[in-house]
């Protein structure tokens, strides 16, 4: 899976100053601005909200319900607009597109559930996909949805160079009745259903270069309103198949953290996202929402010598990574940089069906030092080692943008100094970090509610395999793994691929990367709105809250 990181970039150059904010909520209640489906906004005001930016109440109803303001953050507007053949929905940060149906959805236990489809069946070979469909869905311009419609949206997604979902693997898309849809595969992959649960399905009779900003779709939503840089407003889709939504309008605030925090404290939302550095400061009327998460930090620690813009001549030593594994104290970042909204992480998706408890490495400096100065390290007279004069010193990036990653990187270096290593950490823009990302460790965000992201990090040819890393065995079980008939037979396969007892990604194996936590996905929540039950959220702090927004209630 290609992972797009342009979400931050625009985060990193985003501002909302108070004015701006102003300026969106006054849209909230009415004032004129542009819409993306041609419609204005209701006259009726936004939370309560005046358009000096009194707040009067927190609940507002709606013909269709209730409504609610909900602040995320500024880089999970869709760059392309509300259009699956680009990224809503699926891509870096995968949620479920409310706009479109999907196939499939995930429970609470991220199991597979229908959604458009009733059925399916595949192949033994893994290579024919056979989906049945609903025969009483219509789109919210009144036209039925078919299976045309799935197998056009596959298509287009497949043979699209800038769509973020990866559908390669889906040589072509078939409708064999009305009802019926055949995928057929140019390789196993069992992971497909994941994917699905996310690729919002398209019309075909409507897709037009700009469907993104003018989406038809079968969801529980409809696109009422889109200012760009500022706002998103949905209202229930009377033509939906399903459940009524108990809120029948959501407007969506694009804004980074700070407005975030400033919306909060002047009560003009409902739900507004923040981070842990800042979420001590619970705004009056307020709570903290923590959802749990496999949205994970951790830092790449490429694996090869230097050579261009590839490898580091560092933590190419097999022992500084396993070293740098046993040396970081994995509860320190959550209680003293996280203040106690994450879980240890060893691994990316950790806790998941796939994970291996051999990630698991135990926090020992002691051995850490040991394993150093048995490989031939020395201390310097200021306590860093040394080896053939090659100074144990490593730089670390992180997103400036980000506080939460500059506090990792910042404790990352302190607890490496404890055990001879030097860490010089520097904060800058995606644009500045991302030539350096296959040579110099850096703190990242991973994290998905599916396997596919083992082998984007670790398998030779995924897309983010940011710490050089090869191994031909650790490939093999992950092939096998997405061959397999079901997703509970590819597991152990997963699994293997961490550790199979002799060797693998694990910290005690080739430890290409050190993983420190799971951060909770923070949110002030205003006191008498219910948020319902969430599943683990993936990466990106965003649109996965929204994904049962239909089911909140006041």
């Amino acid at each position: 899976m290609n992972l797009s990181r342009r979400s931050f970039a625009k985060l990193a150059g985003c501002s909302v100053a108070a004015a701006s904010l102003a300026s969106v909520l006054s849209a909230c209640a009415g004032e004129s601005g542009s819409s993306a489906s041609g419609s204005t906004a209701s006259s009726s005001s936004a939370s309560g909200s005046t358009a000096s930016g009194a707040s009067t109440s927190g609940v507002v109803g709606t013909e269709a319900g209730e409504q609610v303001i909900v602040a995320i953050s500024a880089g999970s507007e869709p760059e392309g607009g509300f259009d699956p053949a680009l990224n809503w929905g699926c891509g870096e940060h995968m949620h479920e597109p409310l706009i479109q149906s999907t196939l499939v959805r995930t429970d609470a236990d991220l199991n597979i559930i229908n959604d458009l489809a009733t059925g399916y069946e595949v192949s033994s070979d893994g290579l024919t996909w056979e989906f049945t469909i609903r025969d009483d869905v219509v789109f919210s311009d009144g036209e039925p949805l078919t299976a045309e419609d799935v197998a056009f949206t596959f298509s287009t997604i497949a043979s699209s160079e800038a769509s973020e979902a990866d559908l390669s693997m889906v040589a072509e898309a078939v409708a064999t009745s009305p009802t019926t849809v055949e995928l057929h595969m140019s390789r196993p992959y069992n992971a497909l259903l994941y994917l699905l649960a996310v690729v919002g399905i398209l019309p075909k009779h409507a897709y037009s270069q700009d469907y993104g900003y003018h989406p038809i779709g079968s969801g529980r939503y409809l696109l009422e309103q889109w200012d760009q840089g500022q706002q998103a407003i949905f209202a229930a889709n009377p033509l939906y198949y399903g459940q009524a939504p108990k809120i029948g309008r959501v407007v969506v605030l694009f804004m980074v953290a700070d407005a975030s925090m400033a919306a909060a404290l002047s009560g003009q939302v409902d739900l507004a996202f923040t981070s842990a550095t800042l979420a001590g400061n619970v705004p009056d009327g307020y709570e903290v929402l923590s959802c749990k998460s496999v949205d994970s930090r951790g830092l790449s620690l490429p694996v090869v010598p230097l050579d261009g813009d590839r490898g580091n001549d560092v933590t190419c030593n097999l022992e500084i990574r396993r070293a740098i594994n046993m040396g970081v104290d994995r509860d320190r970042f959550v209680n003293n940089v996280l203040n106690g909204y994450g879980t240890v992480a060893y691994s990316v998706g950790t806790g998941m069906p796939w994970y291996s408890d051999d990630m698991e490495v135990e926090y020992d400096p002691e051995a850490a030092t040991a394993l150093l100065e048995g490989a031939g390290w020395s201390k310097g007279a200021d306590g860093i080692y040394e080896k053939s004069g090659q100074r144990a010193s490593i730089d670390v990036f992180y997103m400036s943008s980000d506080s939460v990653r500059q506090a990792i990187a910042l404790e990352f270096g302190n607890q490496m100094a404890e055990i001879g290593i030097e860490v010089k950490a520097s904060g800058m823009s995606w644009d500045d970090l991302s030539p350096h990302m296959y040579t110099t460790p850096a703190v990242w965000g991973f994290g998905s509610n599916a396997p596919f992201e083992i082998y984007s990090l670790y398998h030779s040819e995924g897309g983010f395999n940011c710490a050089c890393y090869e191994n031909a065995v650790v490939d093999s079980y992950m092939d096998e793994a997405l061959a397999t008939s079901t997703l509970e037979e590819s597991f152990p396969l997963w699994q293997k691929a961490q550790w199979d007892g002799r060797g693998g990604i694990a910290p005690k194996g080739d430890a290409p990367w050190v993983w420190l936590a799971n951060i909770d996905h923070l949110f002030f929540q205003r006191d008498g709105l219910t948020v319902a039950a969430q599943k683990p959220h993936p990466h990106g702090h965003g649109w996965s809250v929204l994904n049962n927004v239909d089911e909140w209630s006041w």
